[in-house]
């Protein structure tokens, strides 16, 4: 296998299991978690780091906004030897009751983008590995985070979420509305690897708080901000698990 077109590594280049924010920014923020970290490469969407956390060899790497540009990530990955997925990115609540800063782990995603249609039918599920699922739950009950555990819904149409579209997730139960984990759970699935994600919430659609909506300069509200940190040492906390 030789030098992934979109990545930029080969076989060996990385470690069997990758912590992916959609954000590059947030593989630094990540990285800064680690007792090491060494970049592997950069290119368009794509920041690669490996990094070591309390002895467990990781790797990081961005997916950028969306589903195509996220299995891009997950083939690319799993063709130079990936095993594992942790999607550590952030999110919009869809129940009321679930605040800014609050943290989900996601048991499924509703399949609302296109990319998995690719790969297979909508009927199929885009659920999480169990053993990555539990792994993220039991590291935030030993950090004494509450997290919600549920279904998520993945939408390819940030300006395009309706109240329409949002009423209807809400009946469902839906928790929350992110852009990226159905195909990750989905390609994961298909390839017989693992993958899971938690998401820190940074707005709420059904109270109308949306991501930009009470902020000036920043993309994320502060304590958005602050809970991305928290995420972000329950997932490493769950890498040494998996």
């Amino acid at each position: 296998m030789g030098t992934q077109p979109h990545l930029l590594v080969e076989e060996g280049d990385l470690t069997d299991i990758a912590l992916i924010p959609g954000d590059p920014g947030r593989v630094d923020r990540i990285a800064s978690h680690c007792d090491e970290a060494e970049t592997v490469a950069q290119n368009r969407e794509y920041k690669v780091v490996n990094a070591t956390y309390e002895g467990r060899e990781l790797t990081i790497c961005s997916t950028g906004i969306g589903c195509p540009s996220a299995a891009i990530a997950i083939e690319e990955m799993a063709n130079v030897g990936v095993e594992t997925f942790v999607r550590v990115g952030t999110t919009g609540a869809l129940q009321s009751d679930i605040e800014i800063g609050d943290m989900i782990v996601a048991t499924g995603a509703a399949k609302n983008e296109g990319t998995s249609k690719r790969y297979e039918d909508v009927s199929y599920p885009a659920v999480p590995d169990y053993d990555v699922l539990s792994a993220l739950v039991d590291s935030a009950e030993a950090n004494d985070e509450d997290v919600h555990v549920g279904p998520i819904a993945s939408d390819d149409a940030y300006y395009a979420e309706t109240d329409e579209y949002v009423a209807d997730w809400e009946d469902a139960g839906m928790l929350s509305v992110e852009m990226e984990a159905a195909a990750v759970f989905s390609l994961a699935r298909r390839k017989g690897l693992r993958a899971g994600a938690i998401c820190t919430v940074d707005g709420n659609l059904v109270e109308g708080t949306q991501k930009g909506t009470d902020t000036e300069d920043d993309e994320l509200p502060e304590k958005a901000k602050n809970n991305v940190g928290r995420a972000i040492d329950i997932a490493l906390e769950a890498a040494t698990e998996l």
